[in-house]
């Protein structure tokens, strides 16, 4: 009898073997050797978009790197970035499980970290047919118009009361509300205050502590450690976002009668939760969903305003033309609207300009493979995670010429950039602020929206000045995942339109 049992065990190890598929013989692709355990980990630093990118000078545009137990690959350049996500797109459709993003993203039930599932794929249907298409938005434009106008009347009553404005405070507010009213029926925040910047500081942890290189997603084992803090902050954050969201959902509960003929975004997904094929999206996947659009719809908006922002200050003749362009299209006794924008071809440059130097998300979300692959030549085996260094590619020499200088006339006809579109409709990967390939952001129609209407409303509304003495603007970042600047900006803003366009 064990004898029998030892040949079969022989019998189909020797079949396994014969019918094994072959390892590809294509090396992988080049990278540091890192240092003994830690492998890589140390190169990354809390910096990783501009470490990786001067890794990346040096051993080429596609390179691995070993962290901890890990295999990483980073994509630098726009022809990796097309090798990865269009070519091999299907392969790294998936998300890796990285613990310290377990708890903010309710165990991966969200539309930002679930792997490509039918659950995942009818998320994203419903935000793309109900919430962030061509015909959402066109139905939720009062709802923005309103916010906007809102948003200047703030920065009537700082100027009245002789204060600066905290730009990204207000823009947080401003998107918030959007994002509230437009998704779960009401707005979240009745003006600025002491809730909006606890909305900010919560954000701000978020995008920070999920940007950290945490060592116990790169070694599982002693996970339970959590020896940078960075799970336990993480968990935190999480408890205070669920609050909130249930009390927005207790109140969305108890205005559900006003909004008969009138669904929001969540009536929507709740009347359309199962699909076609079966794909169920469960009560929690609501949630998590909610907390995605919150995180994505008002931080990274913020950000690239902001940064823009600040790029104009620092070069006021930008500014100036700005205001002339938008001052001869939409006049001085109204404000500008969102139909306006197709006829301001600077202020679409100037935007263009901000998203390539300031990408609202530098390192795009990781993507995991589930089977081995051969990509631009290299090997790279299943369970390997990828990165796709936006930020590199929007300062990328052999693209951009001085890559480092704001200059919105890049992409004004005639213009090098002419031709790059940061939706991602020209085909061209070296320039995709909002990612590319079945993973892109699925709000990036909103997102350009945003941003072209923010930059040309602050900008055709109000004149800007730096407060006393500061003559310098700091542009440092601060490392997360969406880059915020380390020190915030605040300017005055004085009305420069005439009085009725304020009413």
């Amino acid at each position: 009898m064990g004898g029998a049992a030892l040949l079969l065990a022989l019998h189909l190890l020797l079949r396994r073997w014969i019918l094994r598929k072959p390892r590809s013989r294509l090396p992988l692709p080049p990278g540091p050797r890192g240092v003994p355990v830690l492998g890589a980990l140390p190169l990354v630093g809390a910096s990783a978009h501009s470490n990786l990118a001067r890794l990346a000078a040096r051993y080429g545009p596609i390179m691995s790197l070993r962290l901890g137990s890990h295999l990483c690959v980073v994509a630098s350049d726009a022809s990796s970035a097309r090798a990865f996500l269009k070519t091999a797109d299907a392969q790294f459709a998936h998300r890796p499980d990285p613990i310290s993003a377990r708890d903010v993203s309710y165990q991966r039930q969200n539309l930002a970290m679930s792997d490509a599932t039918p659950t995942w794929k009818h998320m994203r249907k419903l935000c793309s047919f109900h919430l962030l298409g061509g015909k959402a938005l066109a139905d939720w434009a009062p709802t923005r118009r309103a916010e906007y106008r809102r948003l200047v009347d703030a920065l009537r009553r700082l100027h009245d009361a002789g204060q600066p404005v905290p730009i990204f405070d207000l823009l947080i507010c401003t998107l918030a509300n959007v994002v509230g009213t437009i998704v779960i029926g009401g707005r979240v925040f009745d003006d600025h205050g002491d809730e909006s910047n606890k909305f900010k500081d919560m954000l701000s942890d978020l995008l920070t502590g999920g940007a950290q290189f945490n060592v116990g997603d790169f070694f599982p084992s002693i996970a339970w450690m959590d020896l940078q803090g960075i799970r336990s902050k993480m968990l935190g954050v999480h408890k205070r976002f669920d609050a909130l969201l249930t009390r927005l959902f207790e109140e969305h509960q108890r205005t559900r009668g006003s909004r008969r003929g009138a669904p929001d975004f969540v009536d929507k997904v709740m009347a359309n939760k199962v699909s076609e094929d079966g794909a169920t999206i469960s009560d929690v996947n609501v949630r998590a969903l909610i907390c995605d659009l919150f995180t994505a719809g008002t931080d990274t908006s913020s950000v690239v305003v902001e940064w823009t922002f600040a790029e104009m200050l620092k070069n006021p003749a930008i500014l100036r033309r700005l205001q002339t362009e938008t001052e001869a299209v939409v006049g001085r006794d109204r404000l500008l609207d969102e139909s306006d924008i197709p006829k301001l071809p600077y202020l679409q440059a100037v935007c263009k300009e901000g998203l390539r130097l300031h990408p609202s998300t530098p390192l795009m979300l990781p993507h995991f493979s589930h089977e081995d692959s051969e990509v631009a030549g290299f090997f790279i085996p299943k369970h390997t995670r990828l990165l796709v260094n936006v930020w590199a590619i929007g300062r990328d020499p052999a693209v951009w010429e001085n890559p480092l200088a704001f200059d919105p006339d890049r992409f004004l006809p005639g213009g090098k950039g002419e031709r790059y579109d940061p939706l991602g409709s020209d085909g061209n990967f070296g320039f995709i602020p909002f990612g590319a390939g079945r993973r892109s952001c699925v709000g990036k129609l909103v997102g350009m929206l945003f941003v072209q209407c923010l930059v040309g409303t602050l900008a055709h509304a109000f004149d800007w000045e730096l407060p006393e003495g500061e003559e310098e603007i700091d542009m440092e970042a601060k490392p997360g995942l969406a880059l915020p600047k380390a020190v915030p900006l605040k300017a005055f803003a004085r009305p420069r339109l005439s009085p009725a366009a304020y009413v």
